[in-house]
């Protein structure tokens, strides 16, 4: 890189993180900061030092590595996008063990074509209606395809499927009584207050019936390395359904515990997710379940649990503390709830076992265990929910029959 260019080196940055998000990398403003800072402790003449300057500060998950090594050689020294992304494309035809690297580079050519065709954009009476209707088989195979390995394009068909989904909760009997032209109960205050009217004449009894609402539901979802991607596209399917019905709380927890309901409440996705990007500082990190449902338990539970709620707890039950103190606040979470749900994208796998210490201290202690790492998966969870709830601790005696 030659000395003029450093002057355009924060905006070549930024723009850099741009395709990485693009293609698919979970990149933020504080990995942008970091590397521009990175840039001015090294020779970034040296291609090498550069690289590693920037992988080491924009990276979290080696699976990754790949990709950015591929995004590097174009975006710092190819300018044709075009030819690039042709080439990348021709990668589809890899082995089953490749089937992420061959997933991410189509993502990349997808994001340099994306950018290629910005600046490129035909004048408005040169455009033409396209009819991008997804087929019957495209819709099937969208359905089935695992989050991890869905393309750019199939990621945002993916992202409107998931904002047409609704959660109907299945409505439950409270303490609190509303007016009825038929209700079981006299409403006697109401009676006698009408009565009033007509000189304390008693015309007509008020009734009343019991109030029915759906329960609260409260989501406690990991954002760590091994869940970035599931998160990413579970935060539409959560900003949907916090935009569709009341009484929604949703915490994201890594190394910390993040309540983002408010920021999830608006309406607009695109502001709604800066929102949340710019609240959770430890987005991809690392994991400590039980510490996490220990704050929950210490200083949400009283405020969020009230009313028989419903938890969805998404992880993948990798906690980096060994599951230092899980089972007890997994117990008192499950005490606390009407209905505890684990959703777990390993169990996409058929010879999934729960050998890890952490998923051995929560499976005693939820209703249901069931993958989310689909639109299927989705549709299913969606059903369940909506329908009557199971006997309490069935999930780990299920487990043990499933063996």
């Amino acid at each position: 890189m030659s000395a003029s260019d450093t002057g355009r080196l924060a905006p070549n940055v930024m723009h850099f993180a741009r395709l990485l998000r693009r293609a698919g990398l979970p990149v933020g403003p504080g990995e942008v900061i970091a590397a521009a800072e990175a840039l001015t402790h090294v020779d970034i003449t040296d291609r090498r030092v550069m690289r590693a300057a920037l992988q080491a500060v924009m990276l979290r998950r080696h699976e990754h590595a790949l990709l950015f090594d591929q995004a590097f050689s174009v975006f710092w020294r190819n300018p044709d996008a075009a030819k690039f992304a042709q080439m990348l494309a021709a990668m589809d035809g890899r082995a089953p063990r490749e089937e992420k690297a061959a997933a991410g580079a189509r993502r990349l050519a997808e994001a340099m074509q994306a950018a290629k065709s910005r600046e490129q954009e035909p004048r408005p009476d040169e455009r033409r209606e396209i009819d991008a209707l997804l087929s019957a088989s495209g819709q099937e195979r969208l359905e089935s395809l695992d989050f991890e390995a869905m393309s750019a394009e199939e990621i945002a068909a993916a992202k409107a499927e998931i904002a047409r989904l609704t959660l109907p909760l299945d409505e439950r009997r409270t303490r609190r009584f509303r007016l009825a032209a038929r209700g079981c109960r006299v409403d006697l205050k109401r009676t006698l207050r009408d009565s009033m009217r007509h000189s304390g004449e008693v015309f007509d009894i008020a009734r009343r019936v019991p109030l029915t609402r759906p329960p609260p539901l409260v989501v406690l979802c990991d954002i760590s390395g091994s869940m970035a991607r599931y998160a990413q596209i579970l935060l539409h399917f959560l900003h949907a359904v916090a935009n569709e019905r009341d009484r929604v709380t949703t915490f994201l927890f890594g190394t910390r515990l993040t309540n983002i309901s408010r920021q999830l409440a608006r309406r607009d996705p695109e502001e709604a997710f800066e929102q949340v990007a710019g609240a959770v500082p430890d987005w991809s990190g690392g994991t400590r379940i039980g510490e996490a449902l220990g704050q929950f338990n210490r200083l949400w539970a009283r405020r969020v649990l009230a009313q028989g709620a419903v938890v969805l707890l998404v992880t993948d039950g990798l906690d980096r503390e060994g599951a230092v103190g899980l089972a007890d606040n997994m117990a008192r979470l499950h005490r606390s709830s009407r209905r505890l749900i684990w959703l777990n994208p390993l169990l996409r796998y058929d010879g999934f076992a729960p050998k890890s210490q952490g998923a051995r201290a929560m499976l005693p202690y939820v209703d249901e265990f069931r993958p989310v790492h689909n639109l299927a998966s989705l549709r299913s969870l969606v059903q369940a929910l909506s329908g009557e709830a199971p006997p309490r601790l069935q999930a780990a005696a299920l487990w043990e029959t499933r063996q």
